[in-house]
């Protein structure tokens, strides 16, 4: 056995009490996550309230903007992950123009399966609201520039991924239905 591996193990094979530490930390933090699986309300409720504190703080402390603008673009493409599906329809070998409803008894439906599940996407989009947070506690992070450009620039950024989204992939993104 090699000694001091990554598994929390200490020199002399035993468990190191900082490994037990963060293993036990890990299973409680694993242990809320999956009780708050079936409350996706509550989850999103705690998720804007986040997003509500972190705009006020930023508001407040007139600064942070880039941390800002950084959040933002990654919680577009959380969004274009949880709006894609996980199969790309174009790429399937059928000659229609991508999946249908059976029309047979014995053909299987197919259901629209998301790249990004609903949980993976509210678990990303929380913690990287929180990691924002933290980031606004220190000045490194607070880089001088001038925000309606980045807003101006997040816009046309937003309007042209999503006009692409919606074109090559024809899906309605509020009804998952194909067009």
């Amino acid at each position: 056995m090699p000694e001091g591996d990554s598994s929390g193990e200490s020199i002399h094979g035993k468990p190191s009490a900082i490994g037990n530490f963060f293993k036990r930390l890990g299973q409680v933090y694993q242990s809320w996550l999956d009780k708050s699986t079936p409350f996706s309300a509550v989850r999103w409720a705690v998720t804007l309230i986040l997003t509500a504190i972190y705009m006020i703080r930023v508001y407040i402390l007139q600064g942070w903007y880039i941390v800002t603008y950084a959040l933002g673009i990654y919680h577009l493409n959380l969004f274009i992950a949880f709006l894609s599906p996980k199969v790309d329809p174009s790429l399937l070998d059928d000659p229609d123009e991508g999946p249908a409803l059976p029309t047979k008894q014995n053909e299987e439906f197919r259901p629209f399966i998301r790249r990004l599940p609903e949980f993976k996407f509210w678990h990303s989009a929380t913690k990287g609201i929180i990691i924002a947070m933290i980031c606004t506690f220190f000045e490194a992070f607070n880089v001088p520039v001038f925000w309606p450009i980045l807003v101006m620039y997040f816009i046309m950024l937003f309007c042209i991924t999503m006009k692409r989204q919606i074109k090559v992939r024809k899906l309605c993104p509020f009804t998952a239905l194909y067009i």
